[in-house]
């Protein structure tokens, strides 16, 4: 007897054999499933995917019940497809693909050098004198004056440095705070910085349509939560209603942060210029 369930159970259980590739297999889709997800999450485009979808089942179901003119127009639609959906999501397909290519993915997490002893290490981090600009967004908040400044990482956003003016002056309190004087000219719009350098001000940034940004936040801080979500980029926004810090990374608004916290960031992203002595 004990002879003939084992047999069954030897057979009913050959099916269930999982290899290793079937592992990573499932890991690569809920990852993918996930950075969709992100994407998606409080958009618009979550609507209109959702909407697709209700079309693909609803031919399914057509096409089942033999409904040939229904199953005909539907067909076309989804024949279509793929076109349609490199139109609808062009800035959600752009967002994946600028996920897949950060470094802040791969590399950050796998780097050769966390298997170094401390002293062998090299700082990859990109120079940046952040106690002026600390200083600078602690007097910006206090005095409620907006502002909006964006901290390149691995790209330097010229683009979008092209539709401001460019100044190409060193980091600094006094250029930061003269630039976003409500008198000044270039009040309007976002600063770049690049490598220690205001590259440009009065900057047209994109705007984020995520639908979960509070509605008491403006425009600047749909762009900067826009521009971390096309690039690496880290922006700092600040409100001239409340004086509020907003720190934008990641495609992710934190608000409102300390100086705390943002110079918590900025250390984690950058190495500290005004820390290293000649």
């Amino acid at each position: 007897m004990s002879v003939v369930i084992h047999s069954v159970l030897a057979l009913n259980l050959d099916f269930l054999v999982i290899r290793f590739l079937d592992v990573v297999d499932v890991l690569l889709v809920a990852l993918l499933i996930y950075l969709l997800y992100k994407l998606l999450k409080g958009t618009i485009a979550a609507n209109i995917f959702i909407g697709l979808l209700s079309i693909y089942f609803l031919w399914l179901i057509v096409k089942l019940l033999n409904m040939k003119l229904l199953d005909a127009i539907l067909g076309q639609f989804i024949g279509v497809g793929v076109i349609l959906v490199l139109i609808v999501f062009q800035q959600e397909i752009r967002k994946f693909l600028l996920i897949i290519g950060q470094r802040s993915i791969f590399v950050r997490k796998f780097k050769m050098t966390h298997l170094l002893p401390w002293n062998w290490k090299i700082n990859p981090a990109i120079g940046l004198n952040y106690s002026e600009l600390l200083k600078a967004c602690s007097q910006l908040s206090k005095s409620k004056t907006g502002a909006l400044i964006v901290i390149t990482k691995s790209s330097e956003l010229r683009g979008f440095s092209s539709t401001g003016t460019i100044i190409d002056g060193e980091l600094s309190v006094k250029l930061l705070n003269s630039i976003f004087n409500k008198s000044s000219p270039l009040h309007d719009g976002a600063v770049i910085v690049v490598k220690n350098k205001i590259r440009a001000a009065s900057c047209i940034l994109p705007l984020s349509d995520n639908n979960t940004i509070p509605d008491d936040l403006g425009l600047r801080h749909r762009a900067a939560l826009g521009i971390s979500e096309q690039s690496d980029a880290i922006a700092i926004a600040i409100s001239e209603e409340s004086g509020n810090i907003s720190l934008a990374i990641d495609g992710q608004l934190d608000t409102p942060v300390s100086m705390k916290a943002l110079r918590g960031t900025l250390d984690k992203n950058f190495l500290n210029l005004s820390d290293i002595t000649v």
